[in-house]
């Protein structure tokens, strides 16, 4: 609707600067009261059925009855607004609702800034800088205890019956938990569904990261809907594959290249860790597993001697080390590596930081997922997935027939 021209000029008659216009007690916050007044006295002359003033008002039954004082909050600060009342107290306001103390748009400001990490602190400070509004503390928690229920929704939500990669990994956050400040173990489940998009599945807490922990997380993921997994990518954790298994029988486990490398360098002296990391490297970029096989000789015959506990590793866990090598050089990598949730990590570990510990499980898992919606929202397709998904399949038609129903 374009506001006549007449009009724009007599409101501005008197305004000098930008201040006048945006400032506190300016043009643009008195047009809102105004505005809103004038809404609210036309909601209740339609809920009354009658003008001020107007005859057949009398003897209805209800009447006018005086005004209300309201404080409302938003991005122009505080603004006192005059609700009107009627006699029977049944007006029910739709503009300003009873109750509401806040403009919606003024919440989600404040979530916005939740969701980068800010504490309650934080934010009450910088809604006092930018808009003049003082904001307890309890009110921001109020706010952000609405996501509760989203992160219960969203926890429980149906899934895909079929997720061709899944990558298992945790990350650490302190909380309090029995009186005591501790870190406590995150744990993050990201999906690849059929058309290479990256979706996060869940976020459960433990006081520590164990396969028997992930046999809990997983059999939820599979009471949820999924019915299958291709490859599931995961680090070294002993037991692990074992859990997997048993839940997804037919998955082929792959150990992170990432963590095999730290694992090994944990037995490397500093001055050598750069050759050994080159001589290891040689292993994952093999073409086939007889050479992967044939660069574990070469690294045996070199550093067997005196890291014999790194040779051990790879030896006892070859058998997740290698199935990545079925697959075309350009898809290896989205494969092998956890580099997804490696990246959503450290998307909620920048969010985190600014915490020294957080007051219980509920509040960090709501700030993580406020997070992780962030960050999931710039998400792309994985790169080169056409080509990994043809791979899939060409391997295993049926299994993707029976858990999608989709033809191949």
């Amino acid at each position: 609707m374009e506001i006549d021209g007449k009009v724009l000029d007599e409101l501005l008659k008197g305004c000098q600067k930008a201040e006048d216009i945006v400032g506190e007690g300016g043009l643009v916050k008195q047009l809102t009261k105004a505005l809103l007044e004038r809404a609210l006295k036309g909601e209740l002359t339609h809920h009354l059925g009658y003008e001020k003033h107007d005859p057949a008002g009398y003897k209805s039954g209800n009447s006018r009855n005086g005004k209300s004082q309201k404080t409302l909050k938003g991005d122009f600060g505080e603004m006192e607004v005059e609700v009107p009342r009627d006699r029977n107290g049944t007006f029910e306001p739709q503009i300003v609702a009873k109750h509401q103390t806040r403009f919606k748009g003024f919440d989600s400001r404040i979530l916005a800034m939740y969701a980068r990490g800010m504490t309650t602190r934080d934010i009450s400070q910088q809604l006092r800088e930018d808009y003049a509004v003082d904001v307890s503390a309890g009110l921001i928690s109020e706010v952000t205890e609405e996501v509760a229920e989203l992160v219960k929704a969203w926890q429980s939500r149906p899934l895909e019956n079929l997720y061709p990669i899944l990558y298992l990994d945790a990350l650490y956050v302190k909380m309090r938990n029995d009186g005591r400040v501790e870190n406590r173990a995150v744990y993050v489940a990201i999906g690849i569904d059929m058309e290479g998009r990256k979706e996060v599945l869940g976020l459960w807490t433990s006081a520590n990261e164990g396969a028997k922990f992930w046999l809990a997380v997983l059999t939820e993921l599979r009471n949820r809907g999924v019915k299958d997994v291709f490859v599931v990518c995961v680090d070294g954790l002993k037991g692990f594959p074992q859990a997997i298994e048993s839940v997804f029988s037919k998955a082929q486990v792959q150990l992170c290249m990432v963590h095999m490398m730290r694992a090994s360098l944990n037995y490397v002296t500093w001055k050598e860790r750069r050759e050994v990391a080159a001589d290891l490297k040689p292993i994952y970029r093999a073409a086939t597993v007889a050479e992967a096989e044939q660069e574990l000789a070469n690294f045996t015959q070199k550093w067997g001697g005196k890291y014999k506990s790194v040779v051990r590793l790879w030896k006892e866990n070859w058998e997740h080390v290698i199935p990545f090598l079925a697959y075309p050089a350009e898809i290896r990598k989205v494969i092998y590596t956890t580099n997804a949730v490696e990246s959503l990590h450290m998307s909620l570990r920048k969010v985190t930081k600014n915490r020294g510990s957080f007051p219980n499980e509920e509040s960090a898992i709501k700030l993580l997922y406020m997070a992780l919606m962030n960050a999931s929202a710039k998400w792309n397709t994985i790169q080169s997935w056409k080509e990994a998904l043809n791979q899939f399949e060409i391997l295993w038609p049926e299994r993707i027939r029976e858990a999608t129903g989709r033809g191949v």
